[in-house]
């Protein structure tokens, strides 16, 4: 009797002693892009950026983002394969749903690498249905915290997985559509490049 309480107490001991168990990350969830170009397949963070992500996959899985377009091709001066290419809703109000919290990079630990995707924004807590894809490393979007003003950056939440070349084609189209921001003047794509269909994958 003795020797079977020992065994027990040497078990409750070494079980307090155990670390907790670890509740594994969110799995990331991957959403495939059609275009007449060809396809896009993109991974998406749902462990670093939780909100992002789920507001990205509301728009797909109620399919709003079924026939938007790729508008606007930013283009790094000097490196125009280097910038990013923006799509979205464009404030469409059949397709636009509430605006969300921004999960900074310096929050989500998340970077603007080349095949990023990024949402959009105009000041923080602002971004909708509107969206980025860059190419190349562009760290000025990235949230620095020493910087004055808005350093919140963009909000990144996944990554370019197949198709790379596929966003580099969009994004070297024509361009030069009159831009109702002038900040766009000379990136706007004429045409846009559509998307067809955004569906979940495994």
């Amino acid at each position: 009797m003795m020797q079977t309480a020992t065994i027990a107490l040497v078990l409750l001991a070494n079980a307090a002693a155990s670390p907790p168990a670890s509740v594994p990350p969110a799995p990331t969830v991957r959403v495939a892009l059609a275009t007449p170009e060809g396809r896009i397949v993109l991974e998406l963070d749902p462990a670093n950026a939780p909100i992002t992500t789920a507001n990205f996959l509301r728009y797909v899985d109620q399919r709003r983002f079924d026939g938007i377009a790729c508008y606007r091709a930013s283009k790094v001066p000097g490196a125009p394969d280097k910038g990013f290419l923006q799509c979205g809703t464009q404030n469409d109000p059949k397709r636009t749903l509430p605006k969300i919290a921004h999960e900074p990079t310096s929050q989500t630990g998340l970077k603007h690498l080349d095949g990023t995707i990024s949402m959009a924004r105009l000041a923080p807590g602002t971004a909708q249905g509107d969206w980025i894809i860059t190419l190349g490393a562009l760290p000025y979007l990235d949230a620095d915290p020493a910087a004055p003003g808005d350093n919140n950056g963009n909000a990144a939440f996944g990554r370019v997985v197949e198709g790379i070349e596929i966003v580099r084609k969009i994004h070297a189209m024509p361009a030069g559509a009159d831009a109702r921001n002038p900040v766009m003047k000379g990136e706007m794509l004429s045409p846009p490049a559509k998307i067809l269909t955004a569906r979940r994958v495994m």
